[in-house]
């Protein structure tokens, strides 16, 4: 990889709102900027107005590299589709590495990335295992492993997200020609992952935990409630109108949905960390 960074440039996309930790965005954006390939882009979608401590934390780092940061505010919030829609189009490389506010990115993670799309040129996707963390990362509390393999990731998205979203490194080309994307409330990453492999896109996850992402208080609540399953419903009778699931596959995800959405936080606690993560020993 010796001189890749003169070769191979790419873009780090973020969404930044007013609900978000400025302490945490501070270590989101330091991870990316302590990659051992360096983005030479960092753009950063402010969607709406912000607090002072967000906007004081963006200001400090446009200050101190003005020729990496491209910070766009949104009038008004519009929620993390369209945010990223309008970020997609603002960055300048083709690559480029989604990020969240609040997650850490190993050092080595877009050099690895990189390295196994180039290497693979026919991948046009690659995401990677992460250790989910409360307060810091020395406290791990589960891993997230998914399917490794395209041909496991397309089978694995039949009724779960395949991709975790803020791991993945896409092409800019492949999320224009397939639609951008959307305003799909907390399903926005299944969305386009689907539209990507469908529109003959190739996944691959790495079998290293390269994100750290954390898990606060609500991190589970939010998977709960009338508006959220209302958003899964559709989005399951959506993807069974296009023949991306078949009748079993929407029944089985639908009526999973319908039981996680409405069962008490506590126990929906239980289900993501005990059944749906590899527990830390």
């Amino acid at each position: 990889m010796k001189g890749m960074s003169n070769k191979m440039n790419y873009s780090v996309l973020m969404s930044v709102y007013k609900k978000d930790n400025a302490d945490w965005l501070a270590l989101s954006i330091e991870s990316m900027l302590n990659q051992t390939l360096k983005p030479n882009e960092i753009v950063i979608i402010e969607d709406g107005p912000l607090t002072e401590e967000l906007n004081q934390v963006l200001h400090n780092f446009y200050n101190e590299f003005p020729s990496v940061f491209k910070i766009v505010a949104l009038p008004k919030n519009v929620e993390l589709g369209l945010a990223l829609r309008r970020g997609i189009l603002e960055c300048k490389n083709e690559l480029i590495a989604r990020m969240d506010s609040d997650d850490i990115s190993v050092p080595v993670r877009c050099e690895k990335q990189i390295e196994y799309m180039c290497s693979h040129p026919d991948i046009g996707m690659v995401g990677c295992i992460i250790d989910e963390f409360i307060n810091e990362t020395s406290n791990v509390i589960a891993h997230r492993i998914l399917p490794e393999k395209h041909n496991e990731i397309v089978k694995f998205s039949k009724r779960r997200v395949p991709i975790t979203h803020p791991t993945v490194m896409f092409r800019k080309s492949d999320v224009l020609r397939c639609g951008n994307y959307k305003e799909r409330y907390l399903v926005e990453d299944y969305d386009i992952f689907v539209r990507l492999l469908m529109n003959g896109v190739k996944a691959y996850n790495i079998q290293s935990p390269l994100v750290y992402v954390r898990v606060s208080d609500d991190f589970y609540k939010r998977r709960g409630g009338r508006r959220y399953l209302t958003s899964l419903l559709s989005f399951n009778v959506e993807l069974y109108r296009m023949g991306w699931t078949s009748k079993i596959d929407f029944m089985v995800r639908s009526i999973a949905n319908i039981v996680v959405c409405f069962m008490p936080n506590m126990i929906r606690d239980i289900i993501y960390k005990k059944l749906l993560r590899k527990q830390v020993v």
